[in-house]
């Protein structure tokens, strides 16, 4: 990814956490929470971010990102508020970029400050 380029996801809702995630887990790695898209998830661990990517027609092809919480050099939040704020916004600044995720107004956003804020400083 170029530096000048931005990942963008947007998360709809809290969800289950996937069972395939336990295959890449590391050591003590716990994860903390999932959350969905219309078909792909993220997992925040309490050591990384892990964006599962459902590809092709059936969604069985599955790619994942994995930004671990020592590659953030900065990070900004901002809660959903009113009737036409439908988003909350967590963005990444990062090594390889910046990464902006939406979150759907059902999302906790200062869960994931803190989580984050624990994890980065």
């Amino acid at each position: 990814m170029e530096a000048q380029n931005m990942l963008v996801w947007t998360l709809q809702f809290e969800t289950d956490i996937p069972n395939d995630i336990d295959d890449i887990l590391i050591g003590n790695e716990r994860p903390i929470a999932a959350y969905k898209t219309l078909r792909d998830s993220a997992v925040f661990t309490d050591k990384r971010m892990i964006i599962r990517d459902s590809q092709g027609m059936t969604g069985k092809k599955v790619e994942m990102y994995s930004l671990p919480y020592s590659s953030i050099h900065m990070w900004s939040t901002e809660n959903a508020a009113g009737m036409f704020d439908v988003n909350a916004e967590l963005e990444l600044w990062t090594r390889v970029g910046r990464i902006k995720i939406n979150l759907g107004k059902k999302i906790d956003i200062r869960r994931l400050d803190q989580l984050i804020a624990e994890a980065v400083l």
